[in-house]
């Protein structure tokens, strides 16, 4: 069912890739709520993606390709999304994230400083690098909304989301800070902290399955599929929430304000009683 909270809204949206991209499922959901968008990814994704069938389920939305970390590809895109258009925008999505050590299965204490660099500038300053194009290009409308993608990995120490942690932290802290400066445009800028969600990026993680599960069981609601972090989105996205401006807003079923749940109490018990039986 469509509500039209986005009927008239036109932006860009980064990240989307396959059908598991949490960003195909904000571009499907916006597209539902009646926006207009750019989609934009990596280059690199040509050989890989399905960029192209999400644009037909979105009513042929313009496909442009650019590097997030490339500001001469990001003046490029905007200056093309707002001939495109024939004038500003009203949102961007970022969901833009890869870390180059758990790639090539680095630990935490083992990090390559050069591929750190990379995966920071990818996973967060790709967000400061975004917005600042859309301004100097002009593109970013007064009363405009973006949003991008987190975790609690930013707040928590999660090992095996090793550099990602200190990624997510930047990008949030990245968003607070422009948020306060672009107040006065009545620009909000906000992240989610969304549950772990079985997308490439997610089920690249070394022991991503064991952090599905507790989270799952850990969540009084459960885990938050994409669908519903989509949801969740178009309405930052949308006029409701015009004065929601430098928050990182936790989409995780709970997971963030709940110790320990009953369900987990209950199978550590039965683990520790296996234990305690087997040693006896």
């Amino acid at each position: 069912m469509s509500y039209g909270l986005l009927k008239g809204k036109k932006g860009v949206i980064f990240g989307a890739m396959i059908e598991t991209s949490i960003a195909w499922a904000i571009a499907e959901a916006a597209h539902r709520e009646g926006a207009q968008f750019i989609l934009s990814n990596a280059p690199v994704t040509k050989r890989f993606g399905n960029l192209p069938k999400l644009s037909e389920l979105t009513g042929n939305s313009p496909i442009i390709y650019a590097d997030a970390t490339n500001d001469e590809d990001l003046k490029a895109l905007f200056e093309e999304t707002k001939r495109h258009f024939g004038g500003q925008i009203d949102f961007i999505v970022h969901a833009i994230g890869q870390s180059i050590n758990i790639r090539k299965g680095l630990t935490y204490t083992e990090l390559d400083y050069e591929n750190l660099h990379r995966t920071l500038d990818i996973s967060a300053i790709s967000l400061h690098r975004v917005i600042r194009a859309s301004l100097d290009t002009e593109t970013l409308a007064d009363g405009a909304s973006v949003v991008a993608l987190s975790y609690i990995g930013a707040q928590r120490t999660f090992s095996k989301y090793s550099e990602m942690n200190d990624a997510k932290a930047l990008l949030e802290s990245i968003a607070r800070t422009y948020g306060y400066n672009l107040g006065k445009r009545k620009i909000r800028v906000n992240t989610i902290s969304q549950s772990p969600t079985k997308t490439v990026a997610g089920q690249g993680l070394k022991g991503f399955d064991a952090m599905f599960e507790f989270a799952d069981r850990v969540s009084p609601l459960g885990n938050a599929d994409a669908a519903s972090c989509a949801d969740y989105t178009v309405t930052l996205l949308s006029d409701f929430s015009r004065m929601v401006t430098m928050q990182n807003l936790f989409h995780d079923g709970g997971f963030s304000s709940t110790g320990m749940s009953d369900e987990l109490i209950l199978m550590l018990a039965e683990a520790l009683t296996k234990d305690e039986a087997n040693q006896g």
